[in-house]
């Protein structure tokens, strides 16, 4: 279970991980978010047993909606 921390040091201690479709089959830059916690874990997806940042719900929409709206450069 995901804490109220902001991190966690071993992500690979957490289940439910996915990889976006816009992802790609290669090794590239991605992200990697698990599903089933109160608060959102996001890991970089080449390095699962490497730590997690955690958003709050209400933080983890708000970035995913700037991003998609361009006010991020990627």
């Amino acid at each position: 279970m995901v804490s109220s921390r902001r991190s966690v040091a071993d992500a690979s201690t957490l289940t439910g991980w996915f990889k976006s479709s816009y992802s790609g089959g290669g090794n590239g830059e991605c992200l990697e978010v698990a599903r089933g916690h109160a608060a959102i874990p996001v890991r970089d997806s080449k390095a699962v047993d490497g730590p997690a940042v955690v958003f709050s719900a209400d933080g983890w929409s708000s970035f995913v909606t700037a991003l998609k709206g361009g006010r991020l450069s990627t």
